[in-house]
This record gives structure tokens, C-alpha cells and sequence, in this order.
């Protein structure tokens, strides 16, 4: 009998992963205004290009690290990135994953209340 609890990643790990590979500690200043922890989301396709991801799915914001602002130069002003757990791993548009977890653009985010209206 294996113990199936020690290949599964806890959020500890991935809290220490992303410090070490950013070689920073994440933010836990939530910002006014930012989505809050637990919500529940969409992560949508990109009306103008094939992507970010290949289908829309559902997840949720993640508390592991604060919504930051967005550096890209693509980005929108005042844009946020946020840490999102999804329901199901999922691939991005080039075909890598699956991801169980990544940091989205707040474009790419629709909560339950947009989602209806």
C-alpha cells in the first residue's frame, strides 16, 4: 500500500516552490478592490488570439499569494494577476500542462455574478 498523500503537493509546497522560483516572498497585502480569496471563477479564451488556455474552465482564487499588479507590457492599466486553483488540470494554448494551478491575468477572470449577468 502506498501512501497517495505524499505525491500530492500541499499548499505549502506550492507556496515555498513559487518563493524559491521568484526568489522573492509572495505579497499576502490583498489590494482594495482585488477578487477575494475562495471566489469562484471562470478562467475565459482571449476574444483576439487562440489562448491563453484551450477551453474555458472553472476555479478559484487562491489565497496563496496576494493578486499583484501586472508588469507585462500588454497589460491593462491597473491589471491584476492572480493565483487561481482550477477544478480539473488544465493545458494552455501551446499545449503544455496539465496545470492544476497558475497565476491569470484578471482579463482572463469571469466571477459567478458576470458569468449570469
Amino acid at each position: 500500500m502506498t501512501d497517495s498523500s505524499a505525491s500530492a503537493p500541499t499548499e505549502v509546497d506550492d507556496h515555498q516552490a513559487i518563493e524559491h522560483i521568484l526568489d522573492r516572498p509572495l505579497s499576502q497585502t490583498w489590494p482594495t478592490g482585488a477578487l477575494a480569496p475562495s471566489s469562484r471563477v471562470t478562467v475565459v479564451r482571449a476574444p483576439d488570439w487562440d489562448g491563453p488556455w484551450q477551453v474555458e474552465f472553472r476555479g478559484t482564487v487562491d489565497a496563496m499569494g496576494a493578486p499583484e499588479p501586472n508588469e507585462h507590457a500588454q497589460a491593462l492599466s491597473g491589471e491584476l494577476l492572480y493565483w487561481v486553483t482550477f477544478d480539473t488540470p488544465q493545458y494552455d494554448s501551446g499545449g503544455d500542462g496539465p496545470y492544476r494551478k497558475a497565476q491569470i491575468w484578471g482579463r482572463y477572470l469571469r466571477t459567478e455574478q458576470e458569468s449570469e449577468a
